[in-house]
């Protein structure tokens, strides 16, 4: 089974376990692959929709796997605390995997480590987390189909929280390791705000007030791209 750039940098950063839960699972690929390769003996694929969960269920029937268990329902609901060692929860939005997070953070709070992959709003994700004593231990990025992702591994550890923001858009992590797409990731970010600045067209004070802090984000992205 051929899996995209994304999937496998995801699988790159599971160590061998016991047990893991895929929020989210989708098609099933990734617990297909975490079993065929003998990372982890026993995969939970849970979905909040029964579309995807069927086509995970008919994926893992060809694969002739047993140790693969599907479940539907929302986030860590459909686990119980200490039944699995570790999480991971990607292709959603940053927003969607902090309400996850705090929905069950009893849950979250007893894996070994989880892998975060947000699609959007990762700097809220990172934000929470470290606000939250969560640590992020290691992080990584890839670009695939043209779009930025950045895969996270976390654990539940006290962490400095950034003094800076734009260390939660933009992770020091990938910039003190100089990340071979942190430069192109970073002249991505700067492409964006410019353009959302000239698609406000309002001159009302709150669009005024964005403008000038896009403005000031789009320096300090400057200001990182020259450190490199």
């Amino acid at each position: 089974m051929d899996l995209s750039i994304r999937l496998e940098k995801i699988i790159s950063m599971i160590d061998e376990c016991d047990a893991i839960a895929d929020i989210g699972t989708d098609h099933g690929y990734i617990p297909i692959n975490l079993i065929e390769k003998s990372i982890c003996k026993k995969v939970i694929a849970a979905d909040i929709n029964i579309g995807p969960l069927e086509k995970a269920d008919k994926n893992i029937k060809a694969a002739s796997l047993d140790n693969i268990e599907t479940r539907l329902g929302p986030g860590l609901n459909i686990i119980k605390k200490g039944e699995v060692n570790v999480v991971i929860i990607a292709g959603m939005g940053g927003n969607l995997i902090r309400d996850i997070i705090n929905e069950n953070k009893d849950i979250f709070d007893s894996l070994d480590y989880a892998i975060l992959q947000p699609v959007q709003n990762p700097e809220i994700l990172r934000k929470y987390l470290y606000e939250n004593d969560y640590k992020v231990i290691k992080e990584d990025l890839v670009i695939d189909e043209n779009i930025f992702y950045e895969i996270m591994k976390v654990e539940k550890s006290k962490s400095i929280i950034e003094s800076d923001p734009i260390y939660y858009e933009i992770p020091r992590e990938l910039i003190l390791n100089n990340h071979p797409l942190i430069r192109e990731y970073i002249e991505s970010k700067i492409s964006y705000n410019e353009n959302v600045i000239n698609y406000i067209k309002s001159e009302s004070i709150s669009s005024m007030n964005r403008k000038k802090e896009l403005k000031i984000k789009i320096d300090k992205l400057k200001e990182l791209l020259q450190c490199l």
